[in-house]
């Protein structure tokens, strides 16, 4: 398994934005497909965004189109997700998670196929 460590989440105003980050300390996150999900409270996980090896390769959750911008930077070991527009809704814990990936545009929001899972980070949209 991979470690993961997600930070930049926070309290918003509704209509601000935010960027998400998910570092890999101890291996080369390039070799890893990356996935961002969310959990609001009393409601299931669901997938926000996947990005393969191949870094134009993405797929978001209808749902998040427009507002949601998935991204990597392999030589700093990171993963991002930007928010914008943000909306109560958008009240969750985020995570990232990673697995090793099968081709270079293997993407997939199935969280079932992902085995390394971050701590989560909090985003709270209030005004």
């Amino acid at each position: 398994q991979v470690q993961l460590v997600e930070s930049g989440g926070g309290l918003v105003q509704p209509g601000g934005s935010l960027r998400l980050s998910c570092f890999a300390p101890a291996v080369s996150l390039a070799d890893y497909a990356i996935a961002w999900f969310r959990q609001a409270p009393g409601k299931e996980r669901e997938g926000v965004s996947c990005i393969a090896r191949r870094p134009t390769t993405t797929q978001y959750t209808d749902s998040m189109k427009g507002r949601f911008t998935i991204s990597r930077d392999n030589a700093k070991n990171t993963a991002y997700l930007e928010i914008s527009s943000l909306k109560s809704e958008d009240t969750a814990v985020y995570y990232c998670a990673a697995r090793g990936a099968f081709s270079d545009d293997f993407c997939t929001l199935d969280r079932w196929f992902f085995p390394s899972w971050g701590q989560g980070t909090q985003v709270t949209v209030s005004s």
